[in-house]
C-alpha cells in the first residue's frame, strides 16, 4: 500500500524561474547575460537529453556510472540514513540507485521548479516503493530551502547532483552551500556532484558537440525570452560560443551577435543593442578540483569526507558533514 504523498508549492505568480526579473537584470549588465536555469522549458529540456546522448557529452554517464557502481559505499559513508533530499531533483532515476542502497528509506523529498517534475517524481516513487513517504516541494532551492520540511530524525541525505553547483559564481555557491549546511544536524550528510578539472578540449567539446545539438540548446533560450516576455530575439543572428576559461578553470557558453542589431523585450518595455561580435553569456560551468571542493566546504561550515570517482577521474561525487565545532 503506497504512503502518503505531499506536494507543496512555494512558487509566486511572478513565474517559476523568475524570467522577468532574471532578462531585466541581465540584458543590462555591461556583460549581458541570461540565467541558466532559464534554458530549461520543454524544448530546452528535450535538447538537453539529446545532448546527454551526444559521444563528447561525459559529465550525465559518467556520474551515473558512479552512482551505480558506489551507491552503497556513499549510504554507508553518509551513515546509512533514512530520508533523501534532492535538490533540482528531475528524473528520479539517480534518487531510486540512492533509495535502492538504503536498509529502510522512510522519506524521500524532491526540490525542484517544475510541477510538473515533482508530481510526477513523487507519483512514481510513491508507487515503485510501498512505505516510502514523499513529500515534494516545487521551489528554487536558491530561495526556498526554508521550506524543506523538518528531518525526520532518522538520519537525512541531502543531495546536489548534476554539475549543478558549477553554474554559480564562487560567492553565490559557497552562499548556497552555507545554507544547505543549515539543513543538515549532526548525523546528516551532504553528497554533491561535480565536473572535474581535466584536458581543456575534453570539456570543451562536451559543450560544442559536432551534432550541433549543444548550439540549438543555447539559442533555444532566445526562444524561451521572445514566448514569455515577448521579445523579438532573431535566433539567426546569433551564434554558439563555447570556451574553457583556464584561468578560472570553467566553461563559458555564450551567444555572439553575428550583426549590429537592436531587440524590444515588450513585457520589460526594455530596448537592447547589440554591436556586431558583442556576447551574451547564458552559463558558467565551473570544474573542481579536490582542493577547491574542500575548501568550498571549508567556508560552508561543511568537512569533506570522502570523494567518489570514476576510473578516468573525468566527475566527481563528494561527501560532506557539518563541521566538528
Amino acid at each position: 500500500m503506497s504512503a502518503p504523498v505531499q506536494v507543496d508549492v512555494h512558487l509566486g505568480e511572478e513565474g517559476e524561474r523568475r524570467l522577468a526579473d532574471d532578462a531585466l537584470d541581465g540584458l543590462t549588465r555591461p556583460l549581458k547575460e541570461l540565467a541558466p536555469k532559464h534554458f530549461y522549458d520543454s524544448r530546452g529540456s528535450e535538447l538537453f537529453e539529446r545532448i546527454c546522448e551526444q559521444p563528447e557529452y561525459y559529465p550525465t554517464r559518467t556520474e551515473m556510472a558512479i552512482l551505480r557502481a558506489q551507491a552503497a559505499a556513499i549510504v554507508a559513508a553518509a551513515g546509512n540514513p533514512t530520508e533523501l533530499v534532492e535538490l533540482g531533483s528531475g528524473a528520479t532515476t539517480k534518487a531510486r540507485l540512492l533509495l535502492d542502497a538504503m536498509d529502510d528509506p522512510e522519506r524521500y523529498v524532491p526540490v525542484d521548479v517544475s510541477e510538473r517534475v515533482v508530481r510526477e517524481a513523487a507519483a512514481e516513487l510513491g508507487s515503485d516503493y510501498p512505505g516510502l513517504v514523499v513529500h515534494g516541494v516545487v521551489g528554487d532551492f536558491e530561495r526556498h530551502l526554508g521550506e524543506v520540511p523538518p528531518p525526520t530524525g532518522g538520519g537525512r541525505l541531502v543531495a546536489l547532483l548534476g554539475g549543478t553547483i558549477g553554474n554559480f559564481p564562487p560567492g553565490t555557491r559557497r552562499r548556497l552551500l552555507r545554507e544547505v549546511a543549515g539543513m543538515l544536524g549532526p548525523d546528516d550528510a551532504f553528497i554533491m556532484g561535480t565536473d572535474l578539472v581535466k584536458d581543456p578540449a575534453v570539456i570543451q567539446a562536451a559543450y560544442d558537440d559536432a551534432a550541433g545539438v549543444t548550439a540549438e540548446f543555447n539559442l533555444n533560450i532566445l526562444e524561451v525570452v521572445n514566448r514569455e516576455l515577448d521579445a523579438d530575439f532573431d535566433l539567426e543572428g546569433f551564434e554558439h560560443v563555447a570556451f574553457y576559461d583556464p584561468e578560472q578553470e570553467w566553461i563559458e557558453m555564450r551567444l555572439r551577435s553575428r550583426h549590429e542589431q537592436a531587440v524590444r523585450v515588450e513585457a520589460l518595455n526594455l530596448d537592447v543593442t547589440f554591436a556586431a561580435g558583442e556576447e551574451l553569456r547564458t552559463e558558467i560551468s565551473a570544474k573542481f578540483t579536490r582542493e577547491r571542493l574542500a575548501g568550498d566546504y571549508a567556508a560552508a561550515g561543511l568537512e569533506l569526507v570522502e570523494v567518489f570517482t570514476d576510473p578516468e577521474e573525468l566527475f566527481a561525487v563528494s561527501l560532506a558533514r557539518p563541521a566538528a565545532g
